[in-house]
């Protein structure tokens, strides 16, 4: 398709400003070419009336984990290798239909994945992957138990190496890897996790120079940039100090640490949704007892630092932590956030724009001439009431590039 006109819409574009109420949109070669159209750009075109829906940008998700989703152990040891790709093409067309057109892989998806999308082979949001995480022996990602039974999430195989690595040089080696098996970012566990057997939310891990060494490696060297799943405090203070580009989940934040990534202008990727998930559907995702218990202790803190972030002013880009839980349920992220203070449309703009923005795009999440067609439909006002981004029903419609992949504008 060439050419999309869409008529009879009322626009969020993604860039903060007031809605604009029954617009129409022309698409040209996957892009938007122009925005308040006339009737007479309809010419030659394929029409598609929004019947006074609201059309946003794409929605991004800047922390998912498209090649798995937390299963029973028992399950887990029993499902063959290659099963799991094959299950990730349901995760990958779950999400897209959710309204998702762009997401960063946090760990576990691999080159070959985001070249399926890429080539049409299998429908999915937009990839940047960071293969495999770094991690320390015995930290987050280790999934060494005190039984000395090992229960990796991930197997390592081609195109996937092992993250564990310890002291500058095998981070410096490591990092070398990851970007040599195709990570568009370096992924590094700078802190404990609730998942995980070992440890705790607020131990950190690599010390400040292997971190420093991490940043050298991908941003000044190769031009990566590096996001850090970092939940406790002082973890988060030294991904600060080494200069990571994000933090993943934040948990234990200060108004000190929160004054220092304003100023940096180091994100936030806040993944709310993530404890309340696996509070919520804990059995049935076979967590351990460990991870119940950590998600029940960080929650409340999680959200208060949530809410001390967005009043600092620090740039907060939309992240789940999907494949913890249920792929396709990413945007009740959005819900959880206004919850915790954030406004309708800036929710919004944290889902587009800025998550854009800390992906590296300046062509993506935003309706705007010039920019990929990447929209979706909602059909009710998400400015009046930010939930009903979450029901898969009111998404009537998704594009990725101009390409309709959801279409239940007629049903």
């Amino acid at each position: 398709m060439e050419k999309l006109f869409i008529k009879n819409v009322n626009l969020i574009d993604g860039t903060g400003s007031e809605l604009i109420s029954n617009t129409n949109v022309l698409i040209e070669n996957g892009r938007f070419s122009s925005i308040d159209a006339s009737e007479s750009e309809a010419e030659n075109a394929q029409v598609l009336d929004g019947q006074g829906q609201y059309m946003l940008p794409g929605m991004i998700d800047a922390h998912v984990h498209m090649m798995v989703e937390f299963k029973p152990l028992e399950e887990r040891l029993v499902t063959p290798f290659s099963y799991n790709f094959y299950a990730a093409m349901e995760y990958l067309n779950r999400t897209l239909n959710a309204g998702v057109t762009t997401v960063r892989d946090a760990l576990g998806s691999d080159l070959g994945l985001k070249k399926a999308i890429e080539d049409g082979l299998v429908k999915g949001p937009r990839m940047q992957i960071s293969v495999n995480a770094l991690t320390i022996t015995g930290g987050h990602g280790d999934g060494y138990n005190y039984s000395g039974v090992v229960t990796d999430l991930l197997q390592p195989h081609p195109g996937m190496p092992p993250g564990i690595c310890d002291g500058v040089e095998e981070v410096r080696k490591k990092t070398r890897e990851m970007l040599r098996a195709g990570a568009d970012v370096i992924k590094v566990h700078a802190t404990g996790g609730v998942s995980s057997p070992t440890d705790h939310p607020k131990f950190t891990q690599f010390s400040l120079e292997e971190l420093k060494v991490i940043v050298e490696e991908a941003k000044f060297r190769n031009g990566v940039k590096v996001m850090a799943h970092a939940q406790g405090l002082e973890g988060v203070r030294q991904c600060i100090e080494a200069g990571i580009h994000s933090i993943e989940h934040g948990i234990f934040l200060d108004d000190e640490v929160c004054g220092m990534m304003k100023d940096q202008g180091t994100y936030l990727v806040p993944t709310l949704l993530a404890p309340v998930s696996v509070l919520e559907f804990a059995e049935e995702l076979g967590m351990s007892k460990t991870a119940v218990q950590k998600s029940e202790e960080v929650i409340e803190i999680h959200k208060e630092s949530f809410t001390r972030a967005y009043k600092a002013g620090v740039k907060i880009a939309m992240g789940t932590d999907a494949g913890v839980f249920k792929h396709g349920t990413n945007l009740r992220e959005l819900e959880l956030m206004v919850e915790c203070g954030m406004t309708p449309i800036d929710a919004i703009v944290a889902s587009t724009k800025t998550a854009a923005e800390c992906m590296g795009y300046t062509d993506i999440g935003l309706v705007k001439e010039g920019y990929v067609a990447d929209f979706i439909f909602s059909k009710e006002n998400p400015l009046e009431n930010i939930g009903v981004l979450k029901d898969n029903d009111n998404i009537q419609v998704v594009a990725k590039e101009g390409i309709v992949y959801k279409n239940r504008m007629d049903a």
